[in-house]
């Protein structure tokens, strides 16, 4: 059995495919800033009083990098149409969507736009590579 290139699938895979990388190179990067952000500048998030995920912003800053960087490296998987390129984005895309469900105190309106991307990047990696149905 060979590996075949991202040209040779179908134009709708192809199309999943780049939708995913792309939204996943999207995500990582806005991780990857919130936590530069947060590391800078410590007050620059404010959190509500009393709330159960409460980190110091040091924290979900280093998270918030690290987890970007994964994110966005994991995107040049998809970008190669590697079958452990899509569950590896499968499974940090949901790692994501969790992530920004803790950080929505913090900064909500983000927060629920990368869970937002988040599904649209685990739906178009599910369905990459279905055959398209023939109707007659």
């Amino acid at each position: 059995m060979t590996q075949r290139t991202l040209s040779e699938q179908n134009p709708a895979a192809v199309g999943f495919s780049v939708l995913a990388g792309s939204l996943m190179l999207l995500a990582g990067s806005y991780h990857a800033l919130v936590g530069l952000v947060a590391l800078i500048d410590d007050d620059f998030y404010v959190v509500t009083r009393n709330y159960t995920y409460e980190f110091d912003t040091s924290a979900w800053g280093w998270i918030h990098l690290l987890s970007g960087l994964i994110v966005a490296a994991a995107a040049f998987g998809v970008f190669t149409a590697r079958v452990w390129g899509r569950a590896i984005g499968m499974i940090l895309a949901g790692a994501s969507a969790i992530e920004s469900f803790f950080f929505i105190p913090y900064y909500p309106v983000w927060s629920i736009v990368i869970i937002t991307l988040d599904v649209i990047v685990i739906w178009a990696l599910a369905v990459y590579g279905r055959k398209p149905s023939v109707r007659t």
